[in-house]
């Protein structure tokens, strides 16, 4: 068994501190069980927590860290930008060269704000295509996840299509009552929403490829017809691309599969894991945003400095080193040694890999929307995670997560997580 006794006592000190005793809920293994690991510091694929133990990390702080951990080229544009300030609360040239830089690679964006999170990214895109629109009514797709704002809060309940009803205590049912959920991959309940509500629907948020129930594809022809409804119907097609941008594809998710929305959602992958978000796209309806027009949205720390140095020393770094096709790879391969390592040991298992992500179900059916996905082994995947924390691989705390890569997973990292994952699904 792996030693955790000063993980064990931070842990106990935090639940005095903060709700759960941590800042966000998925890292207090509620899902999985066991003590979480506090960390005390990230090496390129690894992580080292404060017993000492180092793991294979496969959450890469949920996807910015295409590089891996404390890369050089970030630290030294970091450290070198905290030596001039970290903070102007006025423009500076890093927020003009990181945009220029943003839009070279996804040039839907004509136009785009930075924010703080991706949360913010889609609060204010919401409030964009609502002003541009003068409609209130949002869809999204039931298990999508676009950060925790009331409006984006919200379940499917039974029938095709259902108006949201608040998913957390707190939010009021009347701000989610404009919020339509809909089962992703479901052309049929697509097609009913819009034919009862089109002329009221302001916008369609999509993750085009889902990463926060675990990794789901979109299925053929999908995202087409989502640009397809939304242009007949006067919608603003919106992707939140905060998982997979720079991710599944160098251009992100559209360049992948060739459908242009209207509005893009970034987030932390633009800062090289440092606080940040953006949201831009056709350059009549970013106009919208003050000053230019009159929908208001603001932040002191938007275009933060420390953020926009980061998020330009990965980009520059990551096309030097074709980090990319690098972290790509090493998502390929770890896929494959789970799904090996599974078979091998009897235990059903549904694997996939897109860009430099993948995904793990414990399930024995292909898994095509959030329903599928909620059939998985939610045990079953406890216990693995359990087993491969002891063998030395951290994966996300929870079944319904995709799992990320960097250019620092060599062939021998791989190499090394597949022999965990072997003995894991063996003890499984």
């Amino acid at each position: 068994m792996t030693l955790t006794t000063r993980s064990e006592q931070l842990f106990a000190e935090a639940q005095a501190l903060m709700p759960g005793g941590v800042s966000s809920p998925v890292r207090a293994f509620k899902s999985v069980g066991g003590v979480p690991r506090f960390i005390e510091r990230g090496e390129g694929a690894y992580l080292v927590d404060v017993d000492g133990n180092r793991y294979v990390d496969y959450v890469m702080s949920f996807g910015p860290l295409l590089l891996g951990h404390a890369p050089e080229a970030v630290v030294r544009a970091v450290a070198e930008q905290a030596a001039r300030g970290s903070s102007f609360g006025a423009p500076s040239p890093l927020e003009v060269e990181l945009a220029e830089t943003i839009r070279s690679i996804y040039p839907s964006m004509e136009r785009l704000r930075f924010v703080n999170s991706g949360t913010e990214g889609a609060m204010s895109a919401v409030r964009a295509a609502r002003a541009f629109t003068g409609r209130d009514k949002v869809v999204k797709f039931e298990g999508h996840y676009h950060g925790h704002a009331d409006l984006l809060l919200a379940k499917a309940g039974s029938g095709v299509a259902t108006l949201g009803l608040p998913d957390s205590p707190g939010v009021p049912a009347a701000v989610t009552a404009d919020t339509l959920v809909v089962g992703f991959n479901n052309e049929a309940a697509l097609r009913e929403v819009f034919r009862a509500e089109g002329e009221r629907i302001a916008a369609v948020l999509v993750e085009p490829i889902a990463g926060n129930m675990g990794l789901v594809r979109p299925a053929d022809g999908f995202l087409e017809l989502l640009r397809e409804i939304t242009r007949e119907h006067g919608a603003l097609l919106v992707f939140d691309e905060v998982m997979v941008g720079f991710r599944v594809h160098p251009g992100g998710a559209q360049a992948l599969f060739g459908v242009t929305p209207d509005v893009t959602i970034l987030g932390k992958v633009i800062g090289g894991g440092l606080p940040v978000g953006a949201y831009g796209g056709r350059a009549d309806i970013l106009e919208m945003m003050a000053p230019s027009g009159p929908v208001y949205q603001a932040g002191t720390l938007s275009g933060n400095p420390l953020a926009m140095a980061a998020g330009l020393a990965l980009f520059r770094e990551a096309e030097a080193t074709g980090a990319w096709r690098l972290a790509a790879d090493a998502a390929r391969d770890t896929a494959a040694a789970i799904q090996s390592a599974a078979d091998a040991a009897g235990v059903p298992v549904q694997t996939d890999a897109v860009g430099a992500m993948f995904g793990v179900f414990l399930n024995d059916r292909p898994v095509t929307d959030y329903a599928s996905a909620a059939t998985s082994d939610k045990a079953a995947f406890a216990r693995l995670h359990r087993l491969l924390l002891d063998r030395g691989v951290y994966l996300p705390p929870s079944p319904f997560e995709a799992c990320f890569t960097s250019s620092a997973h060599t062939p021998a990292v791989v190499a090394q997580a597949a022999e965990a994952f072997q003995s894991a699904f063996a003890a499984l």
